[in-house]
């Protein structure tokens, strides 16, 4: 399933959505971008759901500080996000409407505390002008707010290896 023409871009606070795009490279060996806000984001868990609320509740969308890629030669982009608030961390929102995707297909995935995607699969075909949007990939991640920070690691990342696998399996059946 390897293609060059390939980009999986991910925002991670604590590691699992950036260890979930890793995997995604190693089985198609596309060009990883991670997305960054231009300003630092609060080191504690608490503080970053407060601004994280403001900023949905205030519809205040961060600056992001990587230079956006040249889609042109991109067919497909793996969209990598946490569920904040059971949404899209607003940065993601920032990228999505600072690109357009047209003739481009998204492919979102997801990491989240246990209680799935939430919306964000939904903002995400909202938001992402002229893209072919399809069906994503969600895994549980950590649960920060408990304290369980990285957890796509030994037995937790065998299994996301198995899951993907078969979600990947599937994309390439369907031609995407």
């Amino acid at each position: 399933m390897s293609n060059s023409k390939d980009l999986i871009i991910y925002y991670s606070r604590s590691g699992n959505t950036q260890a979930v795009a890793e995997l995604i490279q190693e089985k198609v060996a596309g060009r990883l971008v991670k997305l960054e806000t231009a300003q630092a984001r609060p080191s504690n868990y608490r503080a970053e759901v407060n601004q994280h609320v403001a900023e949905q509740n205030g519809h205040i969308l961060p600056a992001f500080n990587i230079e956006l890629p040249d889609l042109r030669g991109v067919d497909r982009i793996f969209l990598g996000t946490p569920t904040w608030n059971m949404a899209l961390p607003q940065v993601i929102i920032s990228f999505l409407r600072a690109n357009d995707f047209s003739g481009k297909t998204i492919i979102p995935f997801n990491t989240n505390a246990g209680y799935g995607p939430g919306s964000t699969f939904r903002q995400i075909a909202s938001e992402a002008k002229g893209a072919n949007v399809v069906e994503g990939f969600t895994t549980q991640g950590g649960q920060e707010g408990k304290g369980i920070m990285l957890a796509i690691q030994g037995e937790r990342k065998d299994a996301v290896v198995k899951e993907l696998a078969v979600f990947l399996s599937k994309l390439e059946k369907n031609k995407f």
